[in-house]
């Protein structure tokens, strides 16, 4: 199979998005909607690609997180102009993918489709086009009785008649690469708008009796276009329905589709129940036969299998299997928590780790901390890791009991077994099987009231 290379024009600034953001950064479920498009076209074979910057060029790089070339088109002059500053990656062999950075619901089955019927017909230049109610706006694909393609018109230079077409190019091409090289050649801004058309190839192409057509995708959501946040919206609706009903083919229970907002790049084990208005991103990964309820935020984190989530917030970081987490929660970064652990209500957790049945029930804070197994956190306890200029660490060791209202100022180790007494303030260690108390002793002032009051 011939060499793919993908080129994505992203150059546009966007003005109906209303935003000092580039168009293309802009995100759906926390992806930006460049990074759909590369991730799509490397799916679809490509194994190079360039970004055609321009606006907020800088923006645009810093956002990009996948390994991709670079060009600049500074100044926006059509398609046409902005394919030819790509013309030295473009090259004279294989082929070559045309994308725009504003389409993210382009998916990879619609271009390994164009791919395949590119080759198979030998084309020099392959359209994408679809049949839609309402074509306004988009150039219109003209053939002729046999349905033979004859041109693509920019809906600005069609005639009435070619206006009523309803079949529209989508913009998105697979080219022989050395075919387009020399078209871009060719191209010359006289049209309405004065820019360089990209469609105007074709026509130099076609000159040289090499085969042009246009493939109709059956999937018109694939080549829809985001210019506003409105239609930002309803192409994130898409993704959504998309990515929702992907993980219930693949065993996973979602009670309510349209208000529960999964990562692409999320994975969830069958038999996992996801109740309404959870929003799962990044990365994370659930395992089999968890609950994740109403209202939780997990993002970037590794939950394990049998884990009953609810209302809670898990931010980079890991949950053991058969833990409960919540509910009103918040697991910050670098935490991992155990097997049969138990994260209740109200209870913080940062950058420390929770070992197998361990369990803070409610209303504690535990940071910068190692935490052994089997050990419990009475009501309002505090590792008290920050002293205003640097963060310290606690150890907790197996089997300790931390009675309610204990403060742990650290650095300090409770060791295995050991027990704080409720109410205690703990500034050093406490030995094995040690009991340990940090409080006033308790005075009764006989009459007090009697004589304040």
């Amino acid at each position: 199979m011939s060499k793919l290379k993908a080129v994505i024009l992203a150059a546009g600034a966007g003005t109906r998005m209303k935003s000092e953001l580039p168009k293309v950064v802009h995100k759906i479920l926390g992806k930006t909607m460049l990074d759909y498009v590369i991730e799509s076209a490397i799916n679809a074979g490509a194994d190079d690609i360039c970004v055609v910057i321009g606006h907020e060029a800088d923006t645009v790089k810093k956002a990009v997180s996948y390994d991709v070339e670079f060009v600049l088109q500074e100044d926006q002059l059509g398609t046409g102009h902005a394919v030819m500053q790509a013309k030295e990656f473009i090259g004279n062999e294989g082929n070559v993918l045309i994308l725009f950075g504003d389409t993210p619901l382009i998916s990879e089955d619609t271009l390994l489709k164009m791919v395949d019927y590119h080759i198979r017909h030998d084309n020099a230049a392959t359209l994408l086009s679809t049949i839609v109610e309402d074509p306004t706006g988009y150039g219109r694909i003209i053939r002729d009785e046999t349905h033979t393609f004859i041109k693509s018109v920019e809906h600005k230079d069609a005639t009435e008649s070619e206006k009523m077409i309803c079949e529209i190019n989508s913009g998105m091409y697979c080219f022989d690469a050395k075919a387009l090289n020399e078209a871009l050649k060719t191209l010359s801004n006289d049209n309405a708008q004065g820019e360089y058309y990209l469609p105007d190839t074709l026509k130099s192409i076609m000159a040289k009796r090499l085969n042009v057509n246009a493939m109709i995708s059956d999937r018109y959501e694939d080549i829809l276009g985001v210019n506003s946040k409105v239609q930002l919206y309803q192409a994130g609706t898409i993704m959504q329905k998309r990515i929702n009903f992907q993980h219930m083919e693949n065993g996973v229970t979602i009670m309510n589709p349209s208000h529960t907002y999964i990562s692409k790049d999320a994975t969830i084990g069958a038999d996992t129940t996801i109740y309404p208005n959870n929003h799962i991103e990044g990365k994370t990964t659930i395992g089999k036969n968890c609950i994740i309820g109403p209202n939780c935020r997990i993002v970037d984190s590794h939950i394990g299998e049998y884990v009953n989530v609810d209302g809670s917030t898990i931010l980079d970081s890991q949950i053991g299997n058969y833990t409960t987490v919540g509910p009103f929660a918040y697991i910050r970064p670098g935490s991992i928590i155990g097997h049969h652990a138990k994260i209740g209500d109200f209870v913080e957790i940062k950058n420390a780790t929770m070992g197998d049945y361990t369990k803070a029930s409610h209303l504690t804070y535990v940071g910068d901390a190692d935490v052994g197994n089997h050990v419990n956190f009475g009501c309002g306890s505090v590792v008290v890791n920050y002293d205003g200029e640097k963060k310290h660490r606690t150890t907790i060791e197996d089997n300790a009991f931390i009675g309610c209202n204990t403060n742990l100022v650290s650095p300090v180790k409770v060791e295995e077994s050991a027990y704080t007494a409720a109410g205690s303030t703990i500034t050093k260690n406490v030995p094995s099987y040690a009991l340990g108390i940090g409080r006033a002793r308790q005075v009764n002032m006989e009459e007090w009231v009697k004589r304040n009051r």
